[in-house]
């Protein structure tokens, strides 16, 4: 069974780096922004208002809620990097455990699950992103190869007398609907 990580044709001669682990005893494979990026502060987006409100007990009206809901949303963080994996395992993303303390960076999911079938699908090449939110004051600014968080590649189970599944991937990010 193989393994491992290749630099999607977007970023291709882009000087990205491979994840690597950083220890002979990490588990996970530490990934780099694929390029210069900001994170803005949620504190400057389009809700500070609906807090006001609620902190006054005044309603909120319909479209002040919308325009919120549109600008508060995590934003996808580019790596340049795709993984490939056995057809029993997934790439578990994670937060590198210093950047919500020092940076105020945050996984608002917790974790992102890259499944084996992920690899090169048709829409975006199975292309690895990050989500995150700033809940600092200050825009963070993220420099091109610096180390955003981790991957660990790790196995599944599947339950007994599970019913044949024929679909398969047809997208990329979020593209597993019903």
């Amino acid at each position: 069974m193989s393994r491992g990580f290749e630099v999607i044709t977007k970023y291709q001669n882009k000087g990205i780096n491979l994840p690597e682990r950083q220890t002979k005893n990490a588990a996970g494979y530490d990934f780099e922004a694929a390029e210069d990026f900001t994170l803005p502060s949620i504190w400057k987006l389009n809700f500070i208002k609906i807090l006001w409100n609620l902190w006054h007990k005044k309603d909120n009206d319909t479209v002040t809620i919308e325009n919120a809901q549109k600008e508060l949303k995590p934003l996808l963080i580019p790596t340049g990097v795709k993984a490939f994996m056995g057809e029993n395992e997934y790439l578990l993303l994670a937060n590198r455990s210093s950047n919500p303390l020092k940076r105020r960076m945050i996984l608002p999911n917790g974790v992102g699950i890259i499944d084996a079938d992920y690899y090169n699908n048709s829409s975006n090449e199975g292309a690895i992103f990050f989500q995150m939110l700033n809940f600092g004051v200050t825009d963070i600014h993220i420099s091109k190869g610096e180390r955003i968080g981790q991957g660990i590649f790790m196995p599944f189970l599947t339950v007994d007398n599970e019913k044949v599944i024929e679909k398969t991937r047809d997208g990329g990010f979020g593209s597993t609907k019903k």
